[in-house]
Order: C-alpha cells, then sequence, then structure tokens
C-alpha cells in the first residue's frame, strides 16, 4: 500500500561490452541465468501478491457474517446483500476512475491534493506492464486488484454501523460515491505520492486510509440516522442482541486470516523477511487484542463478553495495521492490548452518547484506526508524532465532512431511514421481501 515501486533500470552496456557478450558464450550464459532468475523471482512475487489478494477478498465474506451474527435475524438478508454489493460498487468505480485517482503518477491537477491519471484501466504496453512495472514485485492488473479489494472495504465498515435502519437505496448510491471519490483521493496523499507522503506521514497499510475513513463516514451515518428504534427508552440503553454469535465468531476468525494478506501483502513483494515479520506482528497485536479486552469487559461489566473479545481481536488488527512493518515485537502487543481495552471502553463510552452502532464499527475502525495511526509515532523510533497527528487531522476533515455532505442531500431527497413499521418487521420483508430464515422468522417489536 506504499507507493507504486519504479520500474527496474538497467544500464545499458557500451559498445565494448556488447561486442564482449556477443564473442563470449559464457558471458551470454551468464545473462540468461540472470533473466531466468528474475524472471523466477518477479513470478514468486507476483504469486504471494495474488494470494494476499485472494485473502484479502475472503475479509468480505467475514464482514458479512459478522455483521449478520451481531444484528438481528430479521434484517440478515438486507446485511448479506449490501455486503454484496459493496464488493462489486468496490471494484467496477475503482476500475472506472478510483485507480487513477488515488495514483495520479504525474497527473497532478491540484499541487499534490488531487490528481487523475485518466479514465479506465490502462496497463502499460509489454514488460512495462508486467516485469518492469513494480520493479520486478507485481504485475499492473495485481496491483490494481489488490488495491480494489482495499477499495471496497472502507463501505464495507460503514454498513455495519447504520446497520437495521438504512434505507437499501439511499446505502448504495452513498457507498457509490464515497468508494470512487473519497476513498482514493484521500489515498493518493500517502500511498499516491501526494502531500503527506512529504511529509514523512507512515500507514503501512490502512489503520487510517481505509479503517478510519471507513470509520469518519460510519460515524456521519449513525449521526444522521439516529438510533434504532427501541434502543434508548426513558434515559436508558436497551441492550438489542445480535442472533447469531456462532456466524460472528465465524466471522471474525475469517477476517483474522484475511489480514495476513491485508498487511503481508502490504509489502508489495514476496520478500520473506518483511512479509514473515509483519505476519508475526498483526497476529500478536490480534492475540493481545483479545487478552486486552477481556481483561477490561470482565473488569467493567463482571462477566467476560464474547462480543467484546471478537471485537478485541479486530481492534488489535486495525491498531496493528498502520505500523506492523516498523514496530517492534514487544510494541506491536502492546499496541495490541491497548487497542483491545480503547475498544471496550469506546463501545461503552458510544452507548452513553446514545450513538447506536450495532457492530461496533466507530469503536473498532475509528477508535482504533486512529490510535493505531498515532502509536507509529510513539513506538517506531522512525516516524514523527506530529506527522502522524496531522495526516490523523487531515483524513478526518476530508472523510467526515464529505460523509456528512453526501447523507444530508440524500436525507432531505430520497431519505436516509426507512419508516418505523418497516424497522419494526425488518429489513429483510421490507427491503427485500424474502427473509433469511425461511419459515422460522419471528417479528421483534423493538
Amino acid at each position: 500500500m506504499k507507493l507504486k515501486r519504479l520500474g527496474k533500470h538497467r544500464i545499458a552496456a557500451g559498445t565494448l561490452g556488447l561486442t564482449f557478450l556477443a564473442a563470449c558464450p559464457f558471458a551470454q550464459a551468464a545473462e540468461t541465468v540472470a533473466d531466468q532468475s528474475a524472471q523466477a523471482l518477479f513470478t514468486a512475487n507476483n504469486t504471494w501478491m495474488l494470494v494476499a489478494t485472494f485473502l484479502v477478498f475472503i475479509m468480505h465474506l467475514g464482514f458479512a457474517t459478522l455483521e449478520s451474527g451481531l444484528t438481528r435475524a430479521k434484517n440478515t438478508v438486507n446485511i448479506l446483500f449490501k455486503n454484496t454489493l459493496i464488493v462489486a460498487i468496490g471494484l467496477l468505480t475503482y476500475a472506472l476512475m478510483g485507480f487513477a485517482l488515488m495514483y495520479p503518477g504525474e497527473s497532478w491537477l491540484v499541487g499534490k491534493l488531487v490528481g487523475f491519471a485518466g479514465w479506465g484501466l490502462q496497463c502499460p504496453e509489454g514488460n512495462a506492464g508486467l516485469i518492469d512495472y513494480a520493479g520486478g514485485a507485481y504485475t499492473y492488473w495485481t496491483d490494481f486488484i489488490f488495491q480494489g479489494m482495499f477499495a471496497a472495504t472502507a463501505a464495507t465498515i460503514v454498513s455495519g454501523a447504520v446497520a437495521e435502519r438504512v434505507k437499501l437505496n439511499s446505502f448504495l448510491i452513498f457507498s457509490a460515491i464515497y468508494v470512487m471519490l473519497v476513498y482514493p483521493v484521500t489515498g493518493s496523499w500517502v500511498w499516491g505520492g501526494g502531500w503527506l507522503s512529504a511529509l514523512d506521514f507512515h500507514d503501512f497499510a490502512g489503520s487510517t486510509l481505509v479503517h478510519s475513513v471507513g470509520g469518519w463516514a460510519a460515524l456521519a451515518g449513525v449521526l444522521l440516522l439516529g438510533p434504532r428504534t427501541g434502543k434508548y427508552v426513558n434515559g436508558m440503553s436497551k441492550p438489542i442482541m445480535g442472533h447469531n454469535m456462532p456466524l460472528a465468531a465465524i466471522g471474525v476468525f475469517l477476517l483474522w486470516l484475511g489480514w495476513f494478506g491485508f498487511n503481508g501483502g502490504s509489502v508489495l513483494s514476496g520478500d520473506p523477511g518483511p512479509v514473515s515479520y509483519v505476519f508475526v506482528t498483526t497476529a500478536l497485536a490480534a492475540a493481545a487484542g483479545i487478552v486486552g479486552a477481556m481483561l477490561t469487559s470482565w473488569t467493567i461489566q463482571e462477566k467476560p463478553d464474547l462480543t467484546m473479545v471478537l471485537n478485541g481481536c479486530l481492534a488489535g488488527l486495525v491498531g496493528i495495521t498502520a505500523g506492523a512493518d516498523v514496530v517492534s515485537i514487544n510494541a506491536a502487543i502492546m499496541i495490541g492490548v491497548l487497542s483491545g481495552i480503547l475498544v471496550v471502553l469506546a463501545v461503552l463510552g458510544f452507548d452513553r452518547l446514545r450513538l447506536d452502532d450495532p457492530v461496533g464499527a466507530l469503536s473498532v475502525h475509528l477508535v482504533c484506526g486512529v490510535w493505531g495511526t498515532l502509536a507509529v509515532g510513539l513506538f517506531s523510533g522512525e516516524h514523527s508524532f506530529l506527522a502522524q497527528l496531522a495526516g490523523v487531522g487531515a483524513v478526518a476533515g476530508s472523510c467526515f465532512i464529505p460523509a456528512v455532505a453526501v447523507l444530508y442531500v440524500l436525507k432531505i431527497t430520497l431519505g436516509i431511514r426507512v419508516d418505523k413499521e418497516e424497522e419494526l418487521r425488518g429489513l429483510d420483508v421490507g427491503e427485500h421481501g424474502m427473509e433469511a430464515y425461511n419459515g422460522f422468522q419471528i417479528f421483534s417489536t423493538q
């Protein structure tokens, strides 16, 4: 997820060298072996990048199952439908213009704020789009599909926060606009060589540029939608339990699996040293997040809460994503533990503020995304805390304000919330005319 690498720069041989190569079969054989080695390394690198892409793709199934499990049965079809469409919207809009906005190359239009390399996908011809594209690490097409899988993730984060009361058509329109414009422009500031990269802002795989980008939009959605009917009654918060904890747990394990591609693929090659190190920091932060969330929830709630522990795992993963390549092992564990503590406190804090987030997306992706980004400045020893803070603030403004604007326009035109009767009956029947569990549906009066 860093800047695209420059293609290989080969030093042209002089006339004498060419003459020697033509006359010396041993030199020709050596050159052949070198070319074969380069091709083999290119194939290995590219293969790992595609495997990482597969792993990021499976994360979308993780989001779908997690969100379904943490919400009520009567809204399951709606959750699954949104998560399926988000992948399609993310890939198609990224192909249309998002990739060119995020990686404009030399085609900057407004300073290093906005650039655009042109409509559609434009693979360089010949080796320029293959072995020479990214220093032998991957092809142009691999670059696109890997980055495209990331693009849909930001909108997926929003899906869970606004679940059980958002209008489907408005959500899909918002997702298309947000993923097509806001996500890639913000990403270009760092990964595309924009102004934040010049400040040495570091976000290895997207604690801010993916997770907080989604988190700020989720906050805008929660504020403009308001809480679910029955969530806050007579000044008291009423728990609305998810319908399937096994499904939620499966979702978290799928996300944890996919995160190895999310972070490991962000090395942008199959280099065994960095990839294996990032795997370890990622796994340890997730494990530490689980422990931190368990201890915190057990202490505050007097019972170990499974949903808090599951979100603790994700909190640790989000927290380490910004600095998985530059922090020490001990720091990775510390970041994970603090992420697990923060996510529990944030869930309880947002609930006291009457910000209804059915799956804890704000706490996991926004709060821990910000924390993980700032943690790079605290633990890496390489990057300035002030630069990290500046990046967090810039992304907050560039995401939250447009999200509020788009959602507000949708609210006064199409509307963004279903009516009370449809919400009580369930969005599965109201929006889709079907049930997730045919013959077993129990409609809630909440």
